[in-house]
């Protein structure tokens, strides 16, 4: 009867934290730069019925990433309405997918299922991308069911070494090699920490459908790369070369189409990952004491699987400069089930009263963004304050949100350029505050609105 009860107290904390996290999708705009950028290229996804290849902006075709976070939000749009909720709600639905596969990898391998997946849902950046226009939890999606493949079917479950395979086709889809990438040092490391540098070359034949499983792998993902080149020349050079070797390597690359390049300090992805994997990477250290503790000769191969899974994309990054907190994201798993493993049916200490600290501290975030750092973060706001039918143009840049946000109408205007685009009918611009301080151009303007960067103006009265 306790169980009972603990099992449908720890229910309810779960079903919480999803309504929360749902509900919240659409109470804030799309943000710059990521979720914005993704955001408008899936609104110009539905609007040209290019399904193929992606747009940056009208007849532009965006190389940097594969299509499958734009095909989610776009076909919800498509389906639906062209809001927030709607561009969020498939990656939300993603993060839901997600947990249902940990929760059946954690009953499978007798860890507290339900305790798993209420630790995943409330990192910090779990909580965050469920409901995030970008790529990472749709390759957090297949990275998951890539690695819950791959043990299961070393276990002997050859039906989820093929769903291993659908897994890494999704990440193909989502983000490209270096899924691959991950898994390969996940599940390398693993094999040769388990059974030395020649067994598991033996083992993987035995006990994956290796063959065929890359051909299925290959025929879910391959087509879409191979259409996406004939589409537009030079995609896969930019793509496999720049931004899978270049992007990390380089941190003062300059062939970035899209944006530029991050420069860290080489290491910091682990310093993101203890900020991100918040509160319960503050746990990991005494989880990983307790479970090699309790291994008869250290670690027992389940958790060797899991610490060698968490650690892989933070492996990876280790050396690259050009990196975002979001990408350890995909061993973030791994994390929860460490932990839920180490403490047993013991239960985790305090995870229930820390889980809903996680909803009500993402609602007391969005009520303290509202009136003032969502205004510089997204254009929503000021571009509120205008009339549409009026031409609207951007000083020197137009932000992503800007662009999203005006069905991709307005225009930039370049300085030197400004005497000649720039009509004699009235139009708005907004310009950055400094520029008006030097620029006798905008005399004669009326401010009609501003945050604390810029200003909207109302000119050719």
């Amino acid at each position: 009867m306790k169980k009972v009860c603990l099992w449908r107290s720890s229910g309810l904390v779960l079903l919480g934290l999803l309504i929360v996290r749902l509900v919240t999708l659409g109470l804030y705009p799309l943000m710059d730069t990521t979720e914005s950028r993704y955001g408008e290229m899936a609104r110009l996804m539905v609007e040209t019925g290019n399904w193929l290849t992606p747009q940056f902006s009208y007849g532009v075709p965006f190389w940097g990433k594969p299509p499958l976070q734009t095909w989610m939000s776009a076909a919800s749009i498509f389906v639906f309405e062209n809001n927030e909720f709607f561009l969020r709600l498939p990656h939300f639905l993603a993060g839901v997918l997600v947990l249902y596969v940990i929760y059946h990898f954690a009953k499978r391998n007798h860890i507290s299922a339900i305790n798993s997946v209420i630790l995943l849902i409330s990192t910090v950046v779990f909580y965050i991308s469920a409901g995030a226009v970008m790529t990472d939890m749709a390759l957090t999606v297949g990275i998951t069911l890539a690695m819950a493949g791959f043990y299961g079917s070393w276990q002997g479950k050859i039906v989820w070494g093929y769903l291993g395979f659908v897994g890494l086709a999704i990440g193909m889809l989502a983000k490209g090699p270096v899924t691959l990438v991950i898994f390969a040092i996940g599940v390398g490391v693993w094999l040769f920490w388990q059974y030395g540098f020649i067994k598991p070359w033996k083992l993987l034949w035995q006990r994956t459908p290796l063959i065929s499983g890359t051909l299925l792998m290959l025929a879910l993902c391959l087509p879409w790369y191979i259409a996406a080149e004939h589409a537009t020349p030079g995609f896969l050079k930019y793509f496999i070369i720049g931004e899978h070797w270049d992007r990390f390597m380089d941190s003062g690359w300059k062939g970035d189409l899209y944006g530029s390049a991050h420069d860290r300090v080489r290491g910091t992805i682990w310093v993101y990952f203890i900020v991100a994997a918040l509160p319960w990477s503050l746990y990991l250290p005494k989880a990983l004491y307790k479970l090699y503790r309790e291994g008869k000769s250290g670690f027992d191969a389940l958790t060797a699987f899991l610490l060698c899974w968490m650690l892989s994309p933070l492996l990876l990054f280790t050396l690259a400069g050009n990196i975002l907190p979001a990408y350890v994201l995909p061993g973030v798993p791994a994390l929860a089930l460490l932990v839920a493993k180490a403490w047993g049916d013991a239960g985790v200490p305090r995870l229930k009263i820390i889980a809903v600290s996680m909803a009500i501290l993402l609602i007391l975030t969005l009520i303290g963004l509202r009136e003032g750092p969502i205004k510089e973060k997204s254009e929503k706001w000021l571009l509120a304050q205008r009339t549409q039918s009026l031409p609207t143009y951007y000083w020197g840049k137009v932000p992503f949100s800007a662009q999203y946000y005006s069905q991709g109408q307005v225009q930039v205007v370049k300085p030197k350029q400004a005497l000649s685009i720039l009509p004699q009918t009235p139009y708005y611009i907004v310009v950055k505050d400094r520029v008006l301080e030097d620029n006798s151009l905008f005399d004669q303007c009326q401010r009609q609105a501003n945050t604390n960067k810029k200003v909207l103006l109302l000119c050719g009265n």
